[in-house]
């Protein structure tokens, strides 16, 4: 006897394929129906016998596209009276619920084979792509996913392409994208008239030559040239006024990557997979690219090609001999979002290329490439945007509601959340540009039209200057909405917290950069009590003088002559020859610095974990400032890493008689005065007798007059100087900086334990995307018996803090409805 089944499936099933693969499995069981995509949803009415429904839902749920992703699947009985001759696809009929957009999706392997296949129709075309692979996000204008609501419904399908769109025995049975040499987009140099194939190959004509040309790709423009060439990087460095910071490089294949970098298990199945996201990986000896890619650092960020027209710079039938490794940098300004369009481009890129290689397909939205270390084996995210945005978070809370995070300053995404779903969007960029603030006020407008998300509630920085925030109280008067101020660092717990789907209080550690305290001071290294509802703080590193406003976030020896002074008890004469022995800065800065210390102009009291490095890294004579953000302090982890996987060992005798820099010591200067302290010490003898440090002083913890405990900080300072003018060598002393600052976290989880009964700890914050200290910390905690939550798939740094403040921001609407 034939039933009848209503069966609705939630999650990324839409721009994958889903529908061709339903009708499919449909056709070979037998089952009559129909199924369509509803946009939360994809509704199935399948008719059959028991067995054939049996092994339709069977196969519906265990064998399903690989890009989609099944959260639910809801089964019900259907209309038994309704009639059904055939299994069809029908047209897409919008409801309201929840929305799942699938991200932009790289090429697949059977679009690659006919891309280079000279007897495929579609040979050599920059566009190619099927139900499994090419872009979605970007393209997309509205949901359900149908070509008419994409940017490719410009390009009318040529009879060909139609036939394969709607034929169920094609790979591109529904590919909404689908396209070819006929009547898809096309390539073209900008300013010139070279248009498909002669553009690139003037393209890889001009690379091949040593110059820059931009490319628009995805999500956006990238700047390349040959990333074998130090002459080419250099001059794109100059070109972008990029001194150091780290360029991306795409590598033609796995073979290169292989042959260039250390590739550990399970780091390639994602290089090679369909996000291909930038990974961090270790250079090997004698790799062909030049130090100028990635200037002092152990590693570098490597893509694979993850759309046509990067594969066709690579490979193509024009006798030009292409590098297998090319820079793919972000295509912007510094500053600035990168760029989508033509007129964007010939704006921010001409003075950086020879060249701009273009196409007609409009992206709609931007999206960059998604950057990810690794951690114990697994993903460990430093930017979430192409591949991975907007996949959204699921929650096991009972949430009911829509709310708007508009998420950081810096490395700003921002996140909606619906119901228990939360949206990450992809990654924006830096709020200090204009034109950054005005794309992200669109891509708001943009992901609120797809996900269908009307807030009500919206979130933000507690800072009462930044952008986020002015941006968030201008749509809040616009759109008659409260807006919810969520302090920085709890933020980063919540987001951590929400990761892990972990709502119960934990102790929060965030060591971060700055953002504004509740008790306006600049907060940075904080211990909270924290849960989605609240927190409280319990302590921090020991406070110091930030002199110099947002100019000592880049000069990290303001910092240092700040700390160094307040450690000299202000006596300029000590504090001004340690100083000048040091190379901090000349005697007229000196001055000026005092100036500014002694009558408090321009200057804040800071906990800033981030500043605290800088200080540490200037002191050392690492870097004495930051040409980018975090610069100082990811040099700082490199020396210590260094010297960690050197071997190097020095007896506490040895580093006791070693001998200092002439002229200032510290036993010119008092000592800071021992204050109260608590919790016995966590030694790490070896470290501690190679240098010499002073466990004895460095490890009990300090309590401020507010109750709230101390890391004593200053004082690891005021050693680690002793120690770097007795001459020990910098990448020593930067490992011992961190195995202690490592030891002291562990005091103040220890301290929090006892005054929280709490044994579950939350890491986050940008310091602790620094690999080693995050490892130190975790491996010591769990020895201690504590849980440790950690990131992986969203950023700890502030590209992360989006979601914590959304879910938080959630939180607080369900309990006002509650109340």
């Amino acid at each position: 006897m034939p039933a009848t089944l209503n069966i609705k499936v939630y999650g990324i099933v839409q721009g994958v394929g889903f529908r061709p693969f339903v009708s499919r499995i449909a056709d070979k069981h037998g089952v009559l129906g129909s199924v369509c995509n509803k946009g939360p949803y994809v509704e199935i009415i399948a008719r059959g016998e028991t067995p054939q429904l049996d092994a339709f839902r069977h196969e519906l749920e265990f064998n399903p596209p690989e890009r989609a992703a099944i959260l639910k699947i809801d089964v019900h009985p259907g209309d038994e009276n309704a009639a059904y001759t055939r299994f069809d696809i029908i047209e897409s009929a919008k409801e309201r619920g929840d929305i799942f957009v699938s991200p932009d999706i790289a090429i697949c392997d059977k679009c690659k084979a006919e891309l280079f296949d000279k007897n495929n129709r579609r040979y050599l075309h920059p566009f190619i792509n099927c139900t499994a692979c090419g872009p979605r996000l970007t393209i997309l204008d509205s949901m359900p996913y149908d070509r008419v609501r994409t940017s490719m419904g410009e390009f009318p399908m040529c009879p060909t392409c139609e036939y394969e769109y709607t034929h169920a025995e094609t790979r591109r049975y529904d590919a909404q994208p689908v396209c070819c040499n006929d009547c898809g987009p096309e390539v073209y140099l900008l300013g010139s008239g070279e248009r498909g194939p002669a553009a690139l190959t003037k393209t890889r004509q001009i690379i091949a030559g040593g110059g820059i040309v931009a490319i628009k790709g995805i999500g956006g423009f990238h700047l390349c040239c040959d990333a074998t060439s130090e002459t080419a990087v250099a001059r794109l460095r100059k070109l972008k006024h990029r001194p150091v910071k780290p360029f991306a490089v795409m590598l033609k294949d796995m073979e290169a990557a292989r042959r260039e970098c250390r590739v550990e298990p399970g780091q390639d199945a994602i290089l090679d997979g369909h996000q291909k996201p930038i990974i961090l990986l270790k250079r090997k000896a004698g790799s062909k690219l030049c130090d100028a890619v990635a200037p002092g650092n152990p590693k570098v960020g490597v893509m694979l090609p993850y759309a046509p027209v990067q594969l066709l710079i690579f490979t193509y039938p024009d006798g030009v001999q292409m590098p297998e490794a090319l820079v793919m940098t972000s295509g912007n300004p510094s500053g600035a979002p990168i760029c989508r369009d033509d007129e964007g481009a010939v704006a921010a890129l001409s003075s950086m290329c020879d060249a701009i290689l273009s196409h007609n397909r409009k992206i709609r939205l931007r999206a960059d490439d998604s950057v990810m270390d690794f951690f114990e084996g697994k993903p460990y995210m430093i930017r979430r945007s192409r591949g991975y945005a907007p996949l959204p978070f699921m929650l096991a809370n009972n949430f009911k509601g829509q709310v708007l995070a508009v998420g950081g300053e810096l490395k700003n995404t921002f996140c909606l959340g619906s119901n228990n779903l939360f949206y990450p969007s992809p990654y924006i960029g830096d709020m200090s540009d204009l034109r950054t603030v005005r794309a992200l006020e669109e891509s708001i407008t943009r992901m609120e039209t797809l996900l269908e998300n009307k807030p009500e509630l919206i979130a933000c920085d507690l800072h009462p200057r930044y952008n986020t925030t002015q941006v968030a109280q201008d749509l809040g008067k616009t759109k008659g909405l409260p807006v919810l101020q969520i302090q920085h660092h709890y933020a980063h717990i919540v987001s951590c917290l929400a990761e892990n789907d972990y709502p119960e209080p934990v102790i929060g550690v965030s060591f971060d950069g700055t953002g504004y305290g509740t008790d306006g001071t600049v907060w940075g290294g904080e211990f909270f009590k924290a849960d989605y509802r609240g927190f409280t703080r319990l302590g921090s590193i020991k406070p110091f003088t930030q002199a110099g406003g947002d100019i000592s976030a880049v000069e990290g020896w303001r910092i240092a002559v700040s700390m160094l002074y307040s450690l000299t008890d202000k006596k300029k004469a000590p504090a001004s020859n340690l100083i000048q022995h040091l190379e901090l800065c000349d005697v007229k800065n000196i001055l000026a610095q005092f100036f500014m210390l002694d009558h408090q102009v321009n200057c804040v009291t800071s906990t800033s974990a981030g500043r605290l490095y800088d200080a540490v890294s200037a002191i050392l004579g690492i870097r004495k400032s930051s040409t980018f953000e975090g610069e100082a302090s990811m040099y700082l982890e490199f020396a210590a890493e260094a010297y960690e996987e050197s071997g190097k060992v020095c007896s506490q005798q040895d580093a006791a008689g070693a001998g200092g820099a002439g002229g200032a010591r510290l036993s010119q200067c008092p000592a800071p005065s021992p204050s109260a302290s608590f919790s016995e010490p966590v030694l790490r003898d070896d470290i501690y007798s190679a240098t010499g440090l002073d466990p004895r002083e460095l490890l009990p913890l300090e309590e401020d007059p507010d109750g709230r405990f101390c890391l004593p900080t200053d004082k690891l300072v005021w050693q680690l100087t002793a120690k770097k003018l007795q001459g020990l060598e910098a990448g020593q002393l930067a490992y011992a900086f961190h195995v202690v600052l490592a030891d002291q976290i562990i005091q103040g989880c220890r301290e929090a334990q006892k005054r929280t009964g709490l044994s579950t700890v939350a890491l986050s914050g940008g310091v602790f995307q620094n690999q080693l200290l995050v490892r130190l910390c975790a491996e010591r905690l769990r020895s201690l018996n504590f849980k440790v939550l950690l990131h992986s798939l969203v950023p700890p740094n502030d590209g992360g803090i989006a979601l914590g403040q959304a879910v938080a921001a959630m939180q607080k609407l369900q309990d006002q409805r509650n109340t």
